[in-house]
C-alpha cells in the first residue's frame, strides 16, 4: 500500500521525498488498516459468549455510541452517533458488546444505510429478541467538503425490526427516549 500512496502523491503533483511527506505513505497505510479493521473482525465472534438467560423483557437502549466510518464512494469519513435498542425475549447481551458490534461494522468502507441494517440484523439474529431498533445520525465529509458542500447536513437512517417495525407505540417510545437524552446530559 505504501508504494500506491507514493504514486498518489506524485499524481497529486507532490514530491514524496520531501521532508514533510517522507513518512506519509507508511502513516496512510497504517491509518487505512486501522480504519478498515472491521474487515478482519467477525461480528459473530464479538457477540458469541456474551448472551445470558434472563427474564427481563423491557426495552434496553445503548444511546450516543460514537461512530467513525469511511464512505465507500469517496473513502472520506462520516461520523456521528448510533442509538441501539432491543427488547429481550429471555436473553440479554453484555452491554459492552453493543458498541463493539457497532464498531466492527463501522470500521469498513460503508454506506450509512447498510451500516444501520447490519447492526440491527446482527443483534436480531444473535439475540432473537422481540425487536431491534437502530438509528444513526451522521455528518458525511463527502457532502461537507466536496460535492454540494453542505457542512451541517445531518443524515439520519433507521432500521426497525420485529416489535419496533410492527408496533408504532414501541417505535415511538424508542425514538422519544433517544430524543429525550438531548436534554439530559450527565
Amino acid at each position: 500500500m505504501e508504494d500506491l500512496i507514493r504514486k498518489v502523491l506524485v499524481q497529486l503533483g507532490e514530491d514524496p521525498d520531501r521532508e514533510g511527506l517522507l513518512d506519509t505513505p507508511r502513516r496512510v497505510s497504517e491509518s487505512m488498516m486501522f480504519l478498515t479493521s472491521g474487515y478482519r473482525e467477525d461480528p459473530d465472534a464479538v457477540l458469541e459468549g456474551s448472551i445470558f438467560k434472563d427474564e427481563y423483557d423491557e426495552m434496553v437502549i445503548a444511546r450516543d455510541i460514537s461512530i467513525y466510518s469511511l464512505c465507500e464512494h469517496h473513502m472520506l469519513p462520516f461520523f456521528g452517533k448510533c442509538h441501539v435498542a432491543y427488547i429481550p425475549k429471555g436473553r440479554i447481551i453484555g452491554l459492552s458488546k453493543i458498541p463493539r458490534v457497532v464498531e466492527v461494522f463501522s470500521r469498513r468502507l460503508q454506506l450509512q444505510e447498510r451500516l444501520t441494517n447490519q447492526i440491527a440484523k446482527a443483534l436480531m439474529n444473535h439475540l432473537e429478541p422481540y425487536g431491534v431498533a437502530v438509528t444513526i445520525e451522521a455528518i458525511h465529509l463527502c457532502m461537507a467538503m466536496r460535492g454540494v458542500r453542505k457542512r451541517d447536513a445531518l443524515i439520519i437512517t433507521s432500521s426497525m425490526l420485529g416489535a419496533f417495525r410492527d408496533d408504532s407505540k414501541t417505535r415511538m417510545e424508542f425514538l422519544n427516549l433517544v430524543r429525550s437524552g438531548d436534554r439530559h446530559r450527565w
